[in-house]
């Protein structure tokens, strides 16, 4: 093919690129060439030897190609598949009590300040902002009851060029803090007005999803009437399961006839392809292969399993069963809003369990960072879109460079071998915070932002 029909090219980048597939949790190609065409997407990603070949086909220039500092490295956006964007005006607080003390206690009664459209514009302001700069490209956001507040972190999400899913919360049962609920025939009618004001506004790059907060606050009519609000517009499903003993308990006495805390969900056409449950650490082997069968996701959210008391889920069991699996921060149940402490408090929870000897092995690094990308990605049903740096795909990327000025991270001599190592890799995972402070390109759904290193 002639360089007159390829499609125009907006970047060539030459460098370290880090990313995962399925057949390899962490692959580093050093010294190769990315071309991203003006629509955002990746249309070729080769080893540098090659550029003479590409430059002849794509019609480039030396001059036109940006080349990566040996020490700097692209890797794909971080996906955070389970974050309650209201909960930020209090992470890193209250986190002394267990999960339906803390609902009661906490969460409820701030979110209900949510109805106060200024408010909600500082938080979710800030909490968009703060995770852009910790490197979530990709959020997949609980919002509150109100409709109104919850159209507005969309809007927001959308003009700071983060990738979304916005869901309005459906609750038409709390007794423990009654001002903090709807009628059932509310919860439906805004689910319906959110969802369609939200299509009007034809986003890019944010859709609207469906989300019931979990069983023990959605009664049967609801939870029906919202599976099928989703399949008439197609839409995702995103809610929490089996996060907490306690729970599971109170679940299985409001709904005794079903089977399972799955077998709620799935009874009212809540769990499907494109849903994502937060949680799932008391999931069954028969249940597991219930999300199997429907092609359901499960978001691991470590920090918050540990800091309100709620248990270990054992990610290589869901793997095994063939389970889709990403990560996630659940703001303020988990404390950061990182998705890099999302990472290491997976590795930690892993190691917990062969400690435990429940498992026979431990998640490694590289097979947790394939969670918090590709992993999430999947997660979300946008892995034909973005995850890694297959050709085809948007360039949705960081540009990572641990040499920065104000770096926490020290590197030596033998950190390096020609161009970076994976020794520097393992070292930004575990001890660095990012500080995204440039958005380079926002075009038709490609966004690339550079990363610099910052102590937090």
């Amino acid at each position: 093919m002639c360089a007159a029909r390829m499609p125009a090219l907006a970047h060539i980048f030459r460098g370290t690129f880090v990313h995962s597939t399925w057949t390899c949790p962490m692959e580093v190609l050093r010294d190769h060439l990315l071309g991203v065409s003006d629509s955002g997407k990746i249309v070729f990603l080769e080893e540098a030897s090659q550029q003479e070949k590409l430059a002849r086909e794509w019609g480039f220039k030396p001059c036109e190609v940006r080349e990566l500092s040996h020490h700097e490295f692209f890797m794909p956006g971080l996906v955070d598949t389970h974050i309650h964007a209201p909960q930020y005006s209090f992470a890193g607080t209250n986190i002394d009590l267990p999960l339906l003390e803390w609902l009661t206690k906490y969460t409820f009664p701030t979110e209900n300040r949510f109805r106060n459209i200024d408010f909600a514009e500082e938080v979710y302001t800030r909490v968009v902002r703060r995770t852009l700069k910790n490197g979530t490209t990709t959020a997949c956001y609980f919002a509150t009851i109100h409709t109104d507040s919850s159209l507005l972190l969309a809007e927001i999400t959308d003009k700071f060029g983060q990738r979304a899913f916005v869901g309005k919360v459906c609750m038409d049962l709390n007794d423990a803090v009654p001002e903090y609920k709807e009628t059932t025939e509310e919860s439906i009618k805004e689910t319906e007005r959110f969802v369609s004001e939200m299509l009007q506004r034809k986003y890019s790059r944010v859709k609207p999803i469906v989300t019931p907060r979990f069983s023990l606050s959605c009664s049967e009519t609801l939870m029906g009437e919202l599976g099928n609000i989703a399949k008439t517009h197609d839409l995702h499903i995103q809610s929490h399961i089996s996060e907490n003993r306690d729970e599971v308990k109170a679940v299985k006495n409001l709904y005794p006839s079903y089977k399972n805390y799955t077998d709620v969900y799935d009874k009212n056409n809540l769990l499907t392809s494109k849903t994502v449950m937060a949680h799932g650490c008391y999931l069954s082997a028969e249940e597991l292969d219930v999300f199997r069968e429907r092609g359901a996701s499960i978001a691991h959210c470590p920090n918050s399993n540990l800091s309100i008391l709620s248990g270990f889920l054992n990610v290589l069991q869901v793997l095994e069963h063939d389970v889709k699996i990403g990560l996630g921060t659940d703001v303020a149940g988990g404390y950061s809003s990182s998705m890099l402490d999302a990472i290491r408090r997976a590795v930690m929870v892993s190691n917990i369990l062969l400690i435990s000897n429940v498992n026979a092995k431990s998640l490694t690094l590289k097979e947790v960072f394939r969670l918090a990308t590709l992993g999430g990605s999947q997660a979300l049903g946008l892995d034909k879109e973005i995850g890694n740096f297959e050709v085809g795909k948007e360039f949705d990327a960081l540009l990572i460079n641990p040499k920065a000025s104000d770096s926490p991270i020290d590197l030596f001599c033998g950190d390096f071998v020609g161009d970076i190592s994976e020794a520097v890799i393992q070292k930004f995972l575990y001890l660095v915070f990012l500080n995204v402070d440039l958005l380079l390109a926002v075009q038709q759904g490609c966004a690339t932002h550079v990363a610099r290193c910052s102590a937090l």
